[in-house]
């Protein structure tokens, strides 16, 4: 695990309680009170008069039914603008609610609150401001409720703290007809249209809009919202059902929503007939939650959304709007304080270090049913399986995921690699963390271009037959004050207790494994990117980190488990799950486990307990730290010294067979200091590049699969960096050394050749029966000899001579039923750079047992390289 450096982002939006104009709350109150009170004027009818209306308007009930549309529009009109904000039944307040209104407006403008430009609607279109006709006389009713927003729902909007705007927005039956109400900031008026019907809803202040209309339901019904200089016409976010449904809420409270991303998020759709976007998000300790956005100068104030019973979620949908809107949440925290949070779910973000997340939907196509429809008729542990890790950002710089597809899976598969390992691609706002301090969990990032994009480079590799696998970061995320560190005021995706929160070597924040909703989160990302994106595996990052609660920790800084154990029970459930889960839904994926101790049971299945009374963890692969550790350490010895590190290199096979491996020659090992593969080896030039060369045809040859990061494949001599990735100059014809690089790389190719036409070489890797040692003390000679296997019993010769000296006529035992082996490969050869010491006719065995075989060959082993032999 490399250390990674504390990430780094901003986000340019700045929060909406910062750029409000309105007055504090008690201004606000006050100022409610004075407009109400100079609106307000004598009742002027008698109780008589009263029952009078009553019993005419009763008397004239046909006629009324047979009214049109547009007098009940008028008859509303004058009731709305009668009505005001009185509460007493039978006061009214004189007519001309609309000069009120403006009235209103004007003493904004004297008091020092000017109103603002226009903020457009989503999906609002201009048209001009209707004119209320007089309403007859005939059509008058008494109302015996105020249509206005209460003062407590008022404040509660105002402040956004309401858990129910719905309830209090939108049109809802009451006595007398249908109340509509509308809250619109800055907005002059606001009118109500539905068929024939236009009706002007009575400035309440303070951007609240109100009017009873007789209708006996709720009819179909739009907006028009009158700014200074515009008119613009749209739906009404109030007047929808919630978009989620019960299951779905019913899965997220219980923790099992495995497809979290399709519910949660921004997500444009068809809502009751209408297009537009639904934002949801999960904050339950929020006090209110708004949404923050491109379409509405990101003031979420007019935006309140709700919240969907005790699932901690929220959600609204907002009509009109769609693809490629910027937004956040405005989240009120239990303290009152307020805080804009980019979107935990995010499909897609800005270019860091911008931190908007942005409405996308996907139309790709695949184009890759047949790899798909193939990738599971072997596991990958029973299969050739050898990876070529890559940073996308810094392979080529400068690239973008369509035109690294133009390039990645040719030079991949020219190579002769299986797979390719993508280095995090989820988003992160800091690139010198490689990906490894992810914000967006589910968005790759940005930089290289959209999630489509991505998603076309996936299909193209696998059209190539090129698997794809991707790490995967579940064990900790930054504490960026615009992402998941305490979203909602406290804290909810890390762990409560700050000692078990706080990672103690990356200044990062861990998952709380132990919750059920953080839990789904992160199983549902796994799911996420095997589903959406099409990838084949996962490589999960810091596993160690995760399992143990004293995990760089000292005494005294962590709590034993309830059984007084280290052991992270929830981390192990979580990891357990996430296994099970996708190996069920997704055909062909493996899971790869960045597992740096002894824990049993790795890959083991999740239901078959071991000596320690865990089942296993469920991986299909781990990585093999203790074979890279060794093995390099054997490596960086100068010759002469290395017989006394002669168990550095046979070690691994005490443990071969406990777990699934693979080879990890990864970026961690070639960065901070450590120096390039090449340089890790002692001597001049072409004893650095011959050692080379002798290590990776080990590795290759050794059970368990191989990795290899980018650049090592053709011996670079200096560290990577992402800021300018590999140095492809080496291999440019000009370039006088160019043949020394261009030599490596070309073992490589045919390394991958062989191992690929070669079953003996990856079929039993996982079976002790796949191999066997010739010689494993030959320490005064710096000599590795062993035997492949494949399942139907045909061998492979690996020789492996780690002495810069030629050594003449080295006897090695081998099996007597093979009439006569066939040099498959050498490392000496002098296209690679070597000097060129091989075996060009087939070597045939001598009687005399050796090495406890019963025959053996005589080779002529070459300095510094390793042979392999398979049968003539």
């Amino acid at each position: 695990m490399t250390p990674r450096p504390t990430s780094s982002g901003s986000h340019p939006e700045q929060p909406a309680e910062q750029r409000r104009t309105d007055p504090p709350a008690p201004a606000r109150k006050k100022a409610a009170v004075k407009k109400a009170s100079a609106k307000k004027a004598p009742a002027k009818k008698t109780a008589a008069a009263t029952k009078a209306t009553a019993t005419k308007a009763t008397a004239t009930k046909a006629a009324a039914e047979k009214a049109t549309v547009k007098k009940a529009a008028k008859k509303a009109a004058k009731q709305a603008a009668g009505k005001g904000t009185g509460k007493a039944a039978g006061k009214k307040a004189p007519a001309g609610g609309k000069a009120a209104g403006k009235g209103a407006a004007r003493k904004k403008a004297e008091a020092g609150q000017a109103a603002p430009a226009p903020l457009p609607v989503p999906g609002a279109t201009t048209a001009p401001r209707p004119v209320s006709p007089p309403v007859p006389p005939e059509l008058e009713m008494e109302i015996a409720v105020s249509p206005a927003v209460d003062a407590g729902d008022r404040e509660r909007l105002l402040d956004g703290t309401h858990h129910a705007p719905h309830s209090v927005l939108g049109a809802h039956p009451m006595p007398g007809g249908v109340v509509f109400r509308a809250f619109r900031p800055y907005a002059l008026a606001v009118t109500v249209v539905s068929g024939g019907l236009t009706v002007e809803l009575h400035d309440d202040g303070q951007g609240f809009f109100s009017g009873l209309l007789p209708l006996r339901e709720v009819p179909a019904y739009r907006l028009l919202v009158t700014y200074e200089g515009a008119v613009q016409e749209t739906e009404d976010a109030y007047r929808f059902l919630p978009a989620l449904g019960e299951l779905d809420l019913h899965l997220i409270g219980e923790g099992r929503h495995e497809e979290l991303w399709t519910v949660l998020g921004a997500h444009p759709m068809i809502h009751q007939g209408v297009a537009g976007t639904r934002f949801s998000v999960w904050a339950p300790n929020a006090r209110g939650v708004r949404v923050a956005g491109s379409f509405n100068f990101w003031d979420g104030t007019g935006f309140p959304m709700r919240s969907l019973g005790g699932t901690g979620v929220w959600e609204l949908f907002v009509p009109g709007i769609g693809e490629g809107e910027l937004y956040k949440f405005e989240i009120t925290r239990p303290d009152g304080s307020k805080t804009l949070r980019a979107d935990p779910l995010a499909r897609r973000t800005e270019v860091p270090p911008a931190t908007s997340s942005i409405v996308t939907s996907s139309a790709y196509e695949w184009d890759d049913a047949q790899w798909l429809e193939h990738r599971a008729e072997v596991p990958a542990h029973r299969a050739p399986f050898s990876v070529y890790e890559v940073h996308l950002p810094s392979w080529r710089p400068g690239l973008t995921y369509r035109q690294l597809a133009e390039q990645l899976p040719a030079y991949v598969k020219d190579l002769g690699f299986t797979h390719v390992e993508l280095m995090p691609v989820a988003e992160h706002p800091f690139g010198g963390s490689w990906g490894y301090q992810v914000t967006g969990f589910y968005a790759p990032t940005a930089r290289l271009g959209t999630p489509d994009d991505f998603r076309y480079l996936v299909d193209t590799l696998h059209r190539a037959g090129i698997g794809v696998l991707m790490d995967w970061v579940p064990a900790h995320f930054p504490r960026d004050e615009w992402a998941l560190a305490e979203f909602d005021g406290r804290p909810l995706y890390e762990h409560e207790d700050p000692l078990r929160a706080a990672h103690p070597d990356w200044g990062t924040l861990e998952f709380d494994f132990g919750r059920r909703e953080v839990r789904n989160f992160l199983v549902a990302n796994a799911l996420y990117w095997c589903e959406e994106f099409h990838i084949d595996g996962l490589r999960v990052d810091a596993v160690a980190s995760m399992l143990y609660l004293d995990y760089s920790r000292e005494p005294g800084q962590w709590t034993p488990n309830e059984h007084g154990g280290r052991e992270n029970l929830d981390a192990v459930a979580f990891l357990q799950e996430m296994n099970a889960t996708l190996y069920r839904r997704v055909p062909g994926v493996v899971t790869i486990a960045e597992e740096s101790t002894a824990w049993d049971g790795v890959t083991r299945a999740t239901h078959h307990k071991g000596p320690s009374g865990f089942g296993g963890l469920g991986f299909g692969l781990k990585w093999n730290m203790g074979w890279m550790h060794d093995s390099l350490a054997y490596m960086s010895h100068e010759p002469v010294h290395r017989r006394y590190h002669h168990g550095e290199m046979t070690f691994s096979m005490v443990y071969a067979y406990s777990e699934n491996y693979v080879l990890p020659i990864s970026h961690d090992e070639v960065v901070h200091g450590k120096g390039s593969l090449v340089k890790k080896m002692p001597g001049d030039w072409w004893q650095q590049r011959a050692g080379l060369r002798a290590y990776l045809a080990f590795m290759w040859a050794h059970p368990g699969k191989q990795l290899l990061f980018m650049g090592q494949e053709f011996a670079q001599g200096a560290e990577w960096s992402e800021a300018h990735g590999p140095d492809w100059w080496l291999l440019d014809p000009h370039y006088g050394a160019e043949a020394d690089h261009r030599g490596v790389r070309d073992l490589v190719r045919d390394l991958n050749t062989v191992y690929g036409h070669t079953p003996a070489l990856w079929q039993g890797d996982t079976e002790p029966s796949g191999f066997r040692w010739v010689t494993a003390d030959a320490a005064e000679d710096n000599v590795f000899a062993f035997l492949r296997y494949d399942a139907a019993g045909s061998p492979l010769l690996a020789v492996s001579h780690f002495a810069p000296v030629v050594r003449h006529d080295y006897r090695i035992g081998v099996p007597d039923d093979v009439p006569a082996w066939h040099e498959a490969l050498n490392t000496d050869t002098g296209r690679y750079g070597g000097s060129d010491v091989t075996h060009p006719d087939p070597v045939k065995p001598d009687p005399q047992g050796w090495h406890g075989h019963p025959a053996s060959i005589r080779l002529t082993l070459p300095p510094l390289a390793t042979v392999w032999l398979r049968p003539a």
